[in-house]
């Protein structure tokens, strides 16, 4: 079954230096409408401004996959890490327990993001941090895996039964991915990066 999720459905906000869109309901944001999907239970477009970001603040018991799509983002935790991510690369925390950590926007341009949420599998787990710059001609024309918690090869790993997957796409190309005839899945397909202003209206899809 294919369900498409209008752009005009997808509610948002305006900050000042965020500005995001909300493609499930989570508190008081997003639309009530839009239910989480299995593990997935947060995916926000966001834009953060230069020089600003989200100071200090704490999760546990959740897996934090961030895609960047322009602008490069600095990551600091009370567990040690440090580290930059940048455009095409994608960065996954693993709340686990507890962590405290910083995402700020520190150049001179703004940030797109996605910020993707996932339920673990099971509570607890020593928190953890990583990123990883995959680059474009890896992505060239096929699916390949960002985040796992199915140990696909060279993903980064997280602790839910679930993956990310991205692909690069030029105007006018197809891909495509099998399934194994015992797969049960459900999947959220959302552009990342679109030409022009009329593009980016186009909607969510899941199946």
């Amino acid at each position: 079954m294919l369900r498409l999720k209008p752009f005009e459905d997808i509610s948002g906000f305006d900050a000042g230096w965020l500005k995001a869109k909300h493609h499930f309901a989570i508190g008081p944001y997003g639309n009530p409408a839009h239910k989480a999907v299995g593990n997935l239970i947060v995916l926000n477009d966001d834009e953060i401004a230069p020089h600003t970001g989200f100071g200090l603040h704490g999760h546990e018991n959740v897996e934090i996959v961030s895609y960047l799509r322009e602008g490069t983002v600095t990551h600091v935790d009370d567990k040690g890490n440090l580290g930059k991510t940048q455009a095409g690369d994608v960065q996954v925390m693993s709340a686990g327990t507890g962590i405290r950590h910083s995402e700020q926007n520190e150049e001179d341009v703004p940030i797109r993001l996605f910020q993707i949420w996932f339920k673990p599998s099971a509570a607890g787990g020593i928190p953890r941090w990583g990123n990883k710059p995959f680059p474009k001609v890896d992505r060239a024309g096929v699916f390949v895996p960002l985040a796992s918690g199915r140990n696909a090869e060279g993903a980064l790993p997280i602790r839910t039964d679930a993956e990310v997957y991205g692909a690069l796409l030029r105007a006018g190309a197809k891909t495509s991915y099998s399934f194994c005839k015992e797969t049960r899945a459900i999947w959220y397909l959302q552009q990342a990066k679109l030409r022009s202003a009329e593009c980016r209206r186009m909607p969510a899809r899941d199946w």
